[in-house]
């Protein structure tokens, strides 16, 4: 919508509301004015063009190319053009540089505009134009905006492939919309000359930022993994998806055969809580398509029951580096994943809304798929298992042609373009991939726990931990035993009541609590039926309080190299329970054991 208002002096300047969350034009650092009000003057002008927040985060990719350079002014618009503009607000005023909107873009001289994504009406920009991919290449098909009909299921097939085709990259005269036409490898070009000869010309080979990126930060692998909440010997699961209904966490809530509620009820029933960690990694559009409210609604039982879903903005990258196998469709995470040697098993892949002749429809053909009628716990366990890297290598080889080298080569091609010559001084960087906040697991959701002695001289008992949330059946064990641990934060609260063990999460000195040996006491008076009060005030530490009136510190001891066991405490405690149900006294020392990795606990 269109609106005026009067400025200083009673004038009349032109305005939009728009993405930039105001109205008007900017009068700083352009404007007709603008030269009265700027503090430098003289600087190039680069604009980034944002589409959705999910162009945006291939942008800030590259934006540290200018960082140090006090010849740029960068700015920022968004073309309107996508369906998919929530979130975009935000994430522009993150960034910092000022926000024009669509009309007053189109309407300003810029030097140079930076785009990762087609669509709108990018041959408007007054600047030289330069497109990046925002995934890996350009393999999916999506109707342009003239034929939205062929985005429909059944046609799908026939639409044109985002990126590489004349739809998309060619003007109604037939001439090129970028003045350079990014591309990763040479496989793409080889693609673009046989289906837009015309764009060929503009095509620039400069790798992929984002891939360099996750290269950079292999090394920090166990870092990330610590941040992630998994423990030493446990299984990192990453569930990625990307949007539209045919992808992973798509389907059609009407059909019987809908893969997401199997998969979100499989993950805690199959996979042991102490042995498998999982995140779910889903795509932007998916978020800012639906709203984040309703995701975390839809998510809510699986996050009860130890999911976490990773920020979609820069979470994504690090989970696929720590995973240990990456459960996905057709996306380019998943390719990512493939290609820095992750296991991978594809629980969605149309095959019909991909270029066949490309990478991603190519991982489709050689990765592993998931059948929902085997146990989700033995496909994960084989893909790893039975994991070759050599089996993607060719794959990995066609995600860059120049792994390592996109900040030099992209920043060369924007000064080429600019007219300037590069800030030597600056040597061209990607900004390293941050460490995470660490985000342990939460169950909150009821747990079976069962439980096995084992005979080794001295006390030792085998754990097996799953969430069950609202009235799940058990999972199929052999066990000795079985109680089960509610959360006094469970959103089940009629399950206090019959739980075997009540657990509290929170700081030894939280005053709202009282001491951890107070929590106990009147735990165990609240719930009559509770057999044992659990205060984990630690990542590897606890307090328990029996019916018989013990309070016991259980400590887990450290790694060899000094770092804390990253097994939920409320584990140890399950096992003390197990070992006194069956008539042991209070121990010193309990070995816990969960899937295949040995806890060494303290008691005092």
């Amino acid at each position: 919508m269109i609106a005026r208002r009067t400025v200083g002096g009673g004038r009349v300047v032109r305005g939009r509301v728009g993405v930039s969350g105001g109205v008007g034009w900017l009068r700083v650092p352009v404007g007709e004015d603008a030269g009265r009000w700027v503090t430098r003057v003289g600087c190039r002008r680069v604009l980034f063009v944002v589409h959705n927040v999910t162009s945006a985060t291939r942008l800030l990719d590259v934006l540290p190319l200018f960082h140090s350079d006090v010849r740029v002014q960068l700015f920022a618009t968004c073309t309107g053009s996508s369906p998919f503009l929530a979130g975009v607000p935000e994430l522009l005023a993150g960034v910092g540089v000022p926000v024009l909107s669509w009309e007053q873009a189109k309407e300003t001289e810029f030097d140079l505009a930076v785009s990762a994504s087609y669509g709108g009406e990018l041959g408007d920009i007054r600047a030289k134009l330069a497109v990046l991919s925002h995934g890996v290449g350009y393999n999916k098909k999506l109707a342009t905006p003239q034929r939205h009909n062929a985005t429909t299921p059944q046609q799908s097939e026939q639409a044109p492939v985002f990126g590489l085709s004349p739809e998309w990259l060619l003007r109604e005269d037939g001439s090129p919309v970028a003045a350079a036409t990014v591309l990763s490898h040479p496989e793409q070009l080889a693609r673009l000359r046989e289906s837009v000869p015309r764009a060929a010309g503009t095509a620039v080979l400069a790798g992929d930022p984002c891939y360099d990126r996750i290269l950079a930060g292999l090394p920090q692998r166990d870092r990330f993994r610590r941040a992630l909440g998994v423990a030493s010997g446990q299984k990192l699961i990453v569930v990625s998806s990307t949007w539209a209904p045919r992808s992973l966490f798509g389907g059609d809530a009407r059909a019987g055969d809908d893969l997401l509620p199997w998969l979100l009820s499989r993950l805690p029933a199959d996979l042991p809580a102490d042995e498998y960690r999982a995140v779910a990694v889903l795509h932007p559009n998916i978020w800012h398509g639906h709203g984040e409210g309703q995701i975390r609604a839809w998510l809510d039982g699986a996050c009860r029951a130890g999911l976490h879903p990773v920020d979609p903005l820069e979470g994504w990258r690090q989970a696929l580096i720590a995973a240990d196998c990456v459960l996905g469709d057709h996306s380019s995470v998943t390719y990512y994943a493939a290609s820095i040697g992750v296991p991978v098993l594809l629980g969605a892949f149309p095959q019909q809304d991909l270029a066949q002749d490309s990478p991603v429809a190519a991982l489709g053909r050689t990765a592993p798929h998931l059948d929902r009628h085997t146990g989700l716990r033995a496909q994960i366990d084989r893909t790893i298992a039975e994991h070759d890297p050599a089996r993607y290598k060719d794959l990995a080889d066609q995600t860059s042609s120049s792994p390592g080298e996109s900040a030099a080569l992209l920043r060369r091609l924007f000064y080429d373009l600019l007219g300037l010559p590069e800030p030597y001084a600056h040597p061209p960087l990607l900004a390293p991939l941050p460490l995470p906040p660490h985000t342990p697991p939460q169950l909150t959701s009821p747990v079976r726990v069962f439980t096995r002695r084992r005979d080794s001289g001295h006390p030792t008992v085998e754990v097996t931990r799953h969430a069950v949330p609202g009235d799940s059946p058990d999972p199929d064990i052999t066990a000795d035993a079985a109680h089960t641990v509610v959360d006094e934060e469970t959103r089940e609260t009629g399950r206090l009541a019959l739980a075997d063990i009540v657990v509290r999460r929170a700081d030894a000195d939280d005053l709202r609590l009282g001491p951890p040996a107070m929590w106990t006491a009147e735990t165990l008076a609240r719930y009559p039926y509770c057999g044992m009060a659990v205060y984990v005030d630690g990542p590897d530490r606890c307090v328990v309080g029996t019916r018989e009136g013990a309070v016991v510190r259980l400590a887990a001891e450290r790694e060899p190299d000094g770092r804390v066991d990253l097994c939920d405490p409320a584990a140890y405690a399950s096992a003390l329970y197990a070992w006194l149900a069956e008539g042991g006294g209070v121990p010193g020392e309990l070995t816990v054991w969960t899937g295949d990795r040995a806890h060494r606990v303290t008691l005092s």
